[in-house]
C-alpha cells in the first residue's frame, strides 16, 4: 500500500491505495507540530503501507514528515521536486516557484482529462493554472474564500461570522444572503472570467475547466455544468507520478 500525501497551508489530505485511491483522509495543517506529534496523529493509517509520496507547500513540515517516516517506518518518502518525473513540464519564468501541489494537479488533469486544461484549486489561495500541451504555461493566484471571509469579518464591526451557503440570488435582501452572494457569486464570476481568458489564449478552445480543493464544492451549483469537479485531483496526480518514479 502507498500513502499519497498533499500538505497544504490549511489542510493535509491523504489518500491510501495500491495503484488506486481506496480511502482519503483530511487533517488540519499545523506547522508547529513535531515529527512525533504527526506520527501519533497518523500512525493508524500505516497498516500495510510500504511507501509514501508527498506534495508539500509547507517547507517546515517536510523535515517533520521525513523524520517520522524514516524513524518509525524506515520509509524515505518521494517528494515532488526538481528531478522527479511528473509527465508535465513547467514553462514559466521561474519553474522552481511553481508549487508541488499545482504540478501534481496538472499531472492528474493530464492523466484523466487530456493535455490541455484550466485547473482551479480552491484552498487557502485560489490558483488558476494554464495547462497546454502538457506544459504549465502560467498560474494566477488570488485570495481563497475562507481567507477573504476572515479578512472582511475581522476588519468590520457590524459583520458577524457566518457559514457559506450557496445563495439562490446574486444579491441578497439580508446581511447573510448579501455576504454569500458577494463572496460566492463574486468568486464564481472570477473563476469564469479567468477560464474564459485562458481558453482564449489556447489554440484548442474546447478544453476542460477542472475545479478541486476544499472550497470548490461551494461553487458547484452556480458554475456552468460543463465544469468538472474532482476533489482528489492532486492525489490522482500523486498516484500517477508515483507510478512513473517508483514502479518504472
Amino acid at each position: 500500500m502507498v500513502l499519497y500525501i498533499d500538505i497544504g497551508n490549511s489542510n493535509i489530505v491523504i489518500g491510501k491505495g495500491n495503484g488506486d485511491l481506496r480511502e482519503t483522509f483530511r487533517y488540519h495543517t499545523d506547522p508547529a507540530k513535531s515529527s512525533d506529534e504527526y506520527y501519533a496523529m497518523l500512525k493508524h493509517l500505516f497498516d500495510d503501507v510500504e511507501d509514501v509520496i508527498i506534495a508539500s507547500v509547507v517547507p517546515q513540515l517536510n523535515t517533520a514528515f521525513k523524520t517520522f517516516l524514516q524513524r518509525y517506518y524506515s520509509i524515505t518518502p518521494l517528494f515532488i521536486e526538481p528531478g522527479v518525473k511528473t509527465g508535465v513540464g513547467v514553462k514559466t519564468e521561474y519553474p522552481r516557484e511553481v508549487g508541488a501541489d499545482l504540478i501534481a494537479a496538472a499531472a492528474g488533469a493530464k492523466h484523466l482529462y487530456g493535455d490541455h486544461a484550466v485547473i482551479i484549486d480552491m484552498g487557502t489561495a485560489t490558483t488558476i493554472t494554464h495547462l497546454e500541451d502538457s506544459m504549465i504555461k502560467g498560474v494566477a493566484i488570488t485570495v481563497g474564500l475562507d481567507q477573504a471571509k476572515s479578512c472582511l469579518v475581522s476588519s468590520t464591526s457590524k459583520l458577524l461570522q457566518f457559514e457559506f451557503q450557496p445563495p439562490s440570488e446574486v444579491v441578497g435582501t439580508n446581511t447573510i444572503d448579501a455576504l454569500n452572494g458577494g463572496f460566492l457569486y463574486g468568486h464564481a464570476f472570477q473563476v469564469e472570467g479567468f477560464a474564459k481568458a485562458i481558453k482564449a489564449r489556447m489554440p484548442k478552445k474546447e478544453v476542460p475547466v477542472i475545479l478541486t480543493g476544499g472550497a470548490s464544492k461551494l461553487l458547484k451549483s452556480i458554475l456552468p455544468d460543463t465544469y468538472i469537479f474532482n476533489d482528489n485531483l492532486v492525489l490522482e496526480g500523486l498516484r500517477v507520478i508515483y507510478a512513473k518514479n517508483r514502479t518504472s
